[in-house]
């Protein structure tokens, strides 16, 4: 069975840093394009970050450029999202997901496994 389990979210103040965590099992990890997407309350799940499986490629979301980076360790099946400089309008649920397919999307219904979510608040 696949498992997708996020970590690292909190409440934190504007300017702060966290990690989250995401670590995978149950699938072929090093094969799977690893992104990130968050969710505020009554907004669609959107676009934050993606790296391909041997990490040779990285895309990110306009709003998170520059600040946020991600990176992955295929040893231990976890992808992780640095979030630097956080903003209140980083609020947001952020979830895991993993794409199957041979070349990257952005888009919500591309990827095929989802994790349960970690929470992450920003305040001013």
């Amino acid at each position: 069975q696949v498992q997708l389990v996020e970590s690292g979210g909190g409440s934190v103040q504007a300017g702060a840093s966290l990690r989250l965590s995401c670590a995978a099992s149950g699938l072929p990890f090093s094969s799977y394009i690893m992104g990130w997407f968050r969710q505020a309350p009554g907004e669609e799940r959107e676009f934050v970050a993606l790296i391909t499986g041997s990490s040779d490629y990285t895309e990110y979301a306009d709003s998170v450029k520059g600040r946020f980076t991600i990176s992955r360790d295929n040893a231990k099946g976890t992808v992780y999202l640095q979030m630097n400089s956080l903003k209140p309008e980083d609020t947001a649920v952020y979830f895991c997901g993993a794409d199957g397919s041979s070349s990257w999307n952005t888009v919500v219904w591309a990827y095929d496994y989802w994790g349960q979510g970690t929470q992450v608040t920003v305040s001013s």
